[in-house]
């Protein structure tokens, strides 16, 4: 099983020329220079590395409704230091549930900016060791390649008990609290399809997804509450 969208529109320079006036026009005052658009942080991984909080609670506003999400750092530390770090960074931002199975679960974690994807592609995080928390509905959980060491940027709530993935190495990070109805209500008509296509979502982003998979849920914002 395999996220913000940065988009900044820059104006070009328009000029109109009037007819030749009698007298000159006085210079105009020099404007001050604009300043230049922050960098993405998204682009590099490597340096986002805050620390979590012990416990702290995620807010996704998604186009189903609010979700609520609380994590604890001490069932997985090395995954929620990272979804910590993405949240805070707008990774999540309009990215799609591509992916939603009734009766098992549904996935996100794709950013809608190819540029993310590809920065994100080699991010590997090194496992987190079992926590005795199970994969039961609600959970919040890392997708993986089935590879050790494979976590990347995806996740998965489960819609029910799915603890026979916990000996396959899916590590829940946090669960539901409050929520769940929307996380219920997520479109699943088209089913496992997204996926399917995994490589041109990564290459193309939600430009693709809205083409093929316009009726997609996604989140619009997510948050750390304070």
């Amino acid at each position: 099983m395999r996220n913000a969208i940065a988009v900044v529109f820059v104006a070009g320079a328009v000029t109109v020329l009037a007819a030749q006036a009698p007298k000159p026009a006085a210079p105009a005052a020099p404007k001050p220079a604009a300043a230049a658009p922050a960098g993405n942080r998204l682009l590099n991984p490597a340096a986002l590395t805050a620390k979590a909080p012990d416990e702290f609670k995620v807010k996704f506003d998604t186009t189903k409704g609010p979700v609520l999400i609380e994590l604890h750092r001490m069932w997985a530390p090395k995954g929620v230091d990272r979804f910590y770090n993405m949240v805070r960074n707008g990774f999540f931002t309009n990215v799609r549930f591509f992916r939603v199975i009734p009766n098992f679960m549904a996935q996100f974690g794709v950013s809608g900016d190819p540029a993310v994807n590809a920065a994100w592609e080699k991010a590997r995080l090194t496992d987190d060791p079992p926590n005795g928390q199970k994969n039961v509905r609600g959970m919040l959980t890392y997708g993986t390649t089935g590879q050790p060491n494979s976590r990347g940027t995806q996740l998965f709530i489960n819609y029910k008990d799915n603890s026979y993935l916990d000996a396959q190495g899916f590590i829940p990070i946090g669960q539901v609290v409050e929520g769940m109805e929307a996380v219920d209500m997520l479109n699943a008509e088209y089913g496992s399809a997204p996926q399917n296509n995994q490589q041109r979502i990564v290459a193309e982003g939600n430009k693709y997804l809205a083409a093929n998979f316009p009726k997609l849920d996604y989140i619009k914002t997510a948050t750390v509450e304070k």
